[in-house]
Formats: structure tokens, C-alpha cells, sequence
């Protein structure tokens, strides 16, 4: 198990930044894939981006390619979000997971472990 908990979250004008962090604490983080996934009000939860526990390989959605970034420091026991040129389409509630492996990295169900999430909203 691997608890997890956001923040960073908040109220921002299209085109600006945030960076979101999700400190673990519990099974080893360092040797843990990590993903971001968001879920918009009435819509399914989807895929943002995963990082493996190097940082070696990442994934980043379609929709953010180019604007977020997935990173991670293992010494803090932390995950990042840069989220750059943010869009009024990018609100939503951020949660950040956990998972011990790197394949199928988009698959929601991979993941066993949560964070509460955090609210990112996007006024134009």
C-alpha cells in the first residue's frame, strides 16, 4: 500500500501554470510506476501521464503532450505535474496513482492506490 496525497491544485486564467505534487509515503515509492489522471464533472476519469520509478520512460496523454510534464524525485517521496498553457478544457480533479509496474501504464484499473485528488480549474 502506498498513500498518497495531492496539492497544488487551484483557480488560474487559460494559458497559465500550475505544478501539482503528490507525496507518497508507505511500500516504496521509488520502486513504483506513477501516474496522473484527472476526471472532469459528468465524464470518466482519464489517463494524463506516468512515469516509471527511474524516470527513464514516460507517457504523456495526447491532449497534454507538449504542455504537461510528468516528473519525480525519489529522495522526497514526490511526484510532479507541470501543467503549462493550461485550457479552460484541462478543469478537473487531479489524482495521482500508484502501481509496481510499467506496462499498460494508461490502464486506470493497473493502479491500486489512490489520492483524495486535487481541484484544477481553468477560467478563459
Amino acid at each position: 500500500q502506498v498513500q498518497l496525497v495531492e496539492s497544488g491544485g487551484g483557480l488560474v486564467q487559460a494559458g497559465g501554470s500550475l505544478r501539482l505534487s503528490c507525496v507518497a509515503s508507505g511500500r516504496t515509492f521509488s520502486s513504483s510506476t506513477m501516474g496522473w489522471f484527472r476526471q472532469a464533472p459528468g465524464k470518466d476519469r482519464d489517463f494524463v501521464a506516468a512515469i516509471d520509478w527511474s524516470s527513464r520512460n514516460v507517457n504523456h496523454a495526447d491532449s497534454v503532450k507538449g504542455r504537461f510534464i510528468i516528473s519525480r524525485d525519489n529522495t522526497k517521496n514526490t511526484v510532479y505535474l507541470q501543467m503549462n498553457s493550461l485550457k479552460p478544457e484541462d478543469t478537473a480533479v487531479y489524482y495521482c496513482a500508484a502501481r509496481s509496474d510499467w506496462s499498460l501504464v494508461r490502464l486506470i484499473s493497473a493502479y491500486g492506490d489512490w489520492g483524495q485528488g486535487t481541484q484544477v480549474t481553468v477560467s478563459s
